[in-house]
């Protein structure tokens, strides 16, 4: 089957170095192969049908991909998100749409669509369980007293910690997942002793000569240049921010991450409605106070269009 790549590009995304490295078929297969303790041999069994437009903070959903009849998505974070059941929901919910298309919904045949999966492979610097399974109905407002009733949707979303000393098994049997977190190590501890351009150029040198990702950072140099350098600055963008509101009081990760889930829900729906400027993303996800994000929650749900959401939340 021949993958492809769903939706129209939107302007403003930056790509990461996970995604592009398994981006290609062959590299996808072997990082599902050490998951599932298989042995698929055929890259062409893969169809990758990732999002092109699911943007959350000028990124796309990772990769998605079918295989034999099963649709998996992968997503990388170097800061813990609770709020990926909710954000694979919508990315599900996209991908199911656009696969049943052309089908008639309202019929008498029952439509088939492939059984989801959903995983999530963390590389932050903030302590973090080696796996858990986050879920959707985590999220959903508590019930009233005496009301027992169970929610009549699930999503899991398994999170997978790849950092050193986390998940060895699996990085053994993915030599390029073993391989991308050396680089992302050595990334980060060049940067504590020269600029994040030197440090990025060191690592890439180091890998290449050791035989790490040697083809993979030989051919696309530049690119995993750019890629890192961004994908650096945007984590220590994120950990300023939550040094920031625990500096403020803010000692409930829970009520951080909440503030965080508000910030990229309505950053979501106004990339739905139209072109996001970088600097609306950053005052959207700097804010802490979570009466004004459910106002501007409400707001971006009630206007059609992102210049009205501007001059309305300032009104």
């Amino acid at each position: 089957m021949v993958g492809e790549e769903i939706g129209v590009p939107v302007r403003n995304y930056k790509d990461s170095v996970f995604r592009m490295l398994f981006s290609e078929k062959h590299t996808l297969l072997g990082l599902y192969n050490a998951l599932n303790g298989t042995e698929y041999a055929d890259p062409d069994e893969l169809e990758i049908n990732t999002l092109k437009n699911a943007i959350y903070l000028g990124r796309k959903n990772d990769i998605s991909f079918i295989i034999q009849s099963q649709l998996y998505l992968y997503e990388h974070q170097s800061t813990a998100n609770p709020n990926m059941p909710l954000r694979n929901l919508f990315y599900l919910a996209e991908l199911y749409t656009r696969m049943t298309d052309e089908e008639n919904l309202h019929g008498s045949r029952k439509v088939f669509v492939p059984r989801p999966h959903f995983i999530v492979f963390y590389n932050g610097t903030d302590r973090q369980p080696e796996r858990q399974t986050l879920k959707l109905s985590e999220a959903f407002l508590p019930l009233e007293a005496n009301e027992p009733t169970p929610p009549d949707v699930e999503l899991k979303t398994l999170f997978i910690n790849i950092n050193k000393g986390c998940n060895e098994e699996l990085k053994k049997n993915c030599q390029d997942l073993y391989g991308y977190m050396i680089y992302v190590d050595r990334v980060r501890e060049n940067a504590k002793k020269y600029s994040l351009e030197l440090a990025v150029e060191l690592a890439i040198d180091s890998c290449i000569r050791e035989g790490i990702l040697k083809n993979f950072l030989s051919k696309r140099r530049a690119e995993v240049m750019s890629m890192s350098i961004y994908e650096y600055d945007q984590e220590k963008h994120f950990r300023q921010i939550a040094e920031d509101s625990r500096s403020e009081g803010w000692n409930d990760g829970r009520a951080v991450g909440k503030a965080e889930g508000k910030a990229e829900m309505i950053v979501y729906i106004l990339r739905e409605r139209g072109e996001v400027s970088q600097e609306l993303v950053r005052e959207i996800m700097s804010e802490r106070d979570l009466n004004k994000l459910e106002i501007w929650f409400k707001l971006a749900l009630k206007v059609d269009t992102v210049d009205r959401f501007v001059q309305e939340m300032s009104g």
